[in-house]
C-alpha cells in the first residue's frame, strides 16, 4: 500500500518505544488518580480544540459529515470522557464484600490496579472513536499504552499521530504508525493486555501471537448482525431506524444490521417503506447527498460490488468507482448459499430474507455464528422474550438500531465469533484492570480447629461453620 499521509513507524524503534513505556509504568507514572483525570482532560481538549481538523480528516477518509462525525466519532468520545470523569473516583475505591463467619473477625474487598503497559489495535471505519474509546478506558484504569490506529483511513490515523504527543504524557503512551509489518513487530512485544477491533481472520493471529506471552486479549469483532421485523410493529418509525443504522457510515459499522427476516406476506410493504425513507434521508440520488458516505477503498468496494453479482438487487446498485459510491442497495436473498448471505457485508447492502411464518427467524440467527448485534422490531412483548430467550447475541436492539451504543452503562462486546471481553464505562475501566482481592484479619480469635493435628471432633465443627 502506498504510504501517503501516515509517515511509518521504523521497525526497530517499536521494541525500544514499548520498553520505554514499561519502564514509566513501573516507575509508578500512572498510579495517581490525578495523573489519569488529567490525562481524560486532555484527550477532551484535543478534540474540542481540533474538531474541525478531525471532522476534515474524517470526510477525506470516509466522506462523513460533520453532524455524523460528531455524533458516531467526536461527541461520543467526549461524552465517554466525560462520563469516565464522572465516575472514575468511584471505580477506583475498594469494593467491600462480606466476610463468612469462619474467616471473622476480617474484612473483605476488592481493589483495582492497572495491568501495565496495553496495546490497542483500532479499525478503519470509525477511527477516531476505535482508538480513544478503549485509550480512554486504558487511561482511567492507570495503565501506559501503545495506539495502533488503522492505516487504512490515512488522513485520520495521520491527525492522531500529530496530535496526540500535543497534549498526551509521552512517557506514557505511543501512537505506532504502519501496517502489516509494524503490527507484527508490535505484536512480539510483551504487553499486559492486547484490545483488538477488526475482523476475525486478523483476530486469530493477534490470539496467536498472545498466546506466546499468556497476554490476555479483547477482541471486537463483528459478523452478520440480524435485523427481525414482526408485522406488529411501527412501521414509519421502524424504516427510520433501520435506515438511519444501516446506512450510516455507508454501511461500514460492525454493529450495522446485515440482513433483514420478515415474514412474506410484509415483505413488500416493508421493502417500499425503506425505500421511501432512503430517498427521505439521501434524496433521488445518495451520490450526491453530502450526509452519504463512500467506501474506505478500492479493495472493498470490489469486494461490495462483486457481492452483487448474480443476486437480485431490489433497489439501488448505482455505483462510481472512481469515487469508491455505492448506493443504498437492497438484495432480495434467495440464495442460502451464496458469499453474500454467508460474510459480513460491511457495506450498504442491506440483504431481505422472507419467512413463512415469524417464529422461523430464530432457526435462521442460530444458523449462523453468534452476532455482534441483533436488532428486534416489534409491539408483541410474547414473540420479544421468544427472541430474547432462544437466541445468543454481544447485543441486542428492541425497536431501534445502534443506540446501546450511546449508553455507557451498557457493556459492549462480542460472544462467539463475534469477540470476546467488553468495554464501554466502568466495564472497560475493569477490562484493563486487574480487580485483585483482599483480605484483611486480626490476630485475635485464632481458632485452632484448622491447624493440625486433625481429629474427628474439630471435622465436625469445621463441617459445621464451613
Amino acid at each position: 500500500m502506498q504510504k501517503n499521509t501516515v509517515s511509518f513507524t521504523p521497525l526497530a524503534e517499536i521494541p525500544l518505544d514499548v520498553a520505554r513505556l514499561q519502564a514509566s509504568f513501573s516507575a509508578g507514572k500512572t498510579r495517581s488518580l490525578e495523573w489519569r483525570i488529567q490525562q481524560l482532560k486532555q484527550v477532551k481538549n484535543m478534540l474540542q480544540e481540533n474538531e474541525p481538523a478531525f471532522t476534515t480528516a474524517l470526510c477525506l477518509d470516509l466522506k462523513k459529515s460533520p453532524q455524523e462525525a460528531w455524533l458516531s466519532e467526536i461527541g461520543f468520545v467526549i461524552s465517554d470522557v466525560d462520563h469516565t470523569l464522572q465516575h472514575i473516583h468511584k471505580w477506583c475505591q475498594p469494593q467491600k464484600v462480606s466476610t463468612p463467619l469462619f474467616a471473622q473477625p476480617a474484612k473483605s474487598y476488592s481493589l483495582a490496579e492497572p495491568l501495565g503497559t496495553v496495546l490497542i489495535i483500532g479499525a478503519w471505519n470509525y477511527p477516531v472513536q476505535l482508538v480513544l474509546a478503549p485509550l480512554i478506558a486504558a487511561i482511567a484504569a492507570g495503565n501506559c499504552a501503545v495506539i495502533k490506529p488503522s492505516e487504512v483511513a490515512e488522513h485520520t490515523a495521520s491527525l492522531l499521530a500529530e496530535l496526540l504527543p500535543q497534549y498526551l504524557d509521552m512517557a506514557c503512551f505511543q501512537l505506532i504508525s504502519g501496517a502489516v509489518e509494524e503490527t507484527t513487530e508490535l505484536l512480539k512485544q510483551a504487553f499486559d493486555h492486547i484490545f483488538y477491533t477488526g475482523g476475525e481472520r486478523v483476530a486469530k493471529v493477534i490470539m496467536r501471537a498472545a498466546a506466546e506471552h499468556l497476554t490476555p486479549v479483547t477482541l471486537e469483532l463483528g459478523g452478520k448482525s440480524p435485523c427481525i421485523v414482526d408485522r406488529q410493529t411501527n412501521l414509519d418509525v421502524t424504516t427510520s431506524r433501520i435506515v438511519w443504522s444501516k446506512w450510516m457510515n455507508a454501511g461500514q459499522t460492525c454493529v450495522a444490521p446485515d440482513y433483514i427476516l420478515v415474514e412474506e406476506s410484509f415483505a413488500s410493504e416493508l421493502i417500499q417503506a425503506i425505500k421511501l425513507k432512503i430517498e427521505a434521508f439521501y434524496g433521488q440520488s445518495p451520490e450526491s447527498s453530502p450526509d452519504y458516505g463512500r467506501i474506505i477503498n478500492l479493495h472493498h468496494f470490489d469486494r461490495l460490488v462483486g457481492y452483487l453479482e448474480k443476486e437480485n438487487v431490489v433497489y439501488g446498485g448505482q455505483l462510481n468507482r472512481q469515487t469508491k459510491y455505492l448506493s443504498p442497495t437492497i438484495v432480495l436473498a434467495e440464495k442460502n448459499q451464496s458469499s453474500i448471505m454467508q460474510e459480513e457485508i460491511f457495506g450498504p447492502i442491506l440483504l431481505i430474507q422472507t419467512l413463512k411464518v415469524r417464529h422461523d427467524a430464530i432457526a435462521v440467527v442460530n444458523s449462523k455464528p453468534k452476532p455482534l448485534a441483533l436488532y428486534l422490531y416489534t409491539n408483541d412483548p410474547a414473540f420479544e422474550d421468544e427472541v430474547l430467550q432462544q437466541t445468543s447475541s454481544g447485543s441486542v436492539g428492541i425497536n431501534d438500531g445502534m443506540l446501546f451504543m450511546a449508553n455507557p452503562n451498557l457493556p459492549f462486546g462480542g460472544v462467539g465469533k463475534s469477540g470476546m471481553g467488553c468495554y464501554h464505562g466502568q466495564t472497560g475501566f475493569n477490562t484493563f484492570s486487574h480487580i485483585k482481592t483482599v483480605m484483611k484479619r486480626k490476630f485475635l480469635f485464632d481458632v485452632a480447629l484448622r491447624y493440625p493435628p486433625f481429629s474427628r471432633f474439630k471435622l465436625s465443627i469445621l463441617k459445621k461453620l464451613l
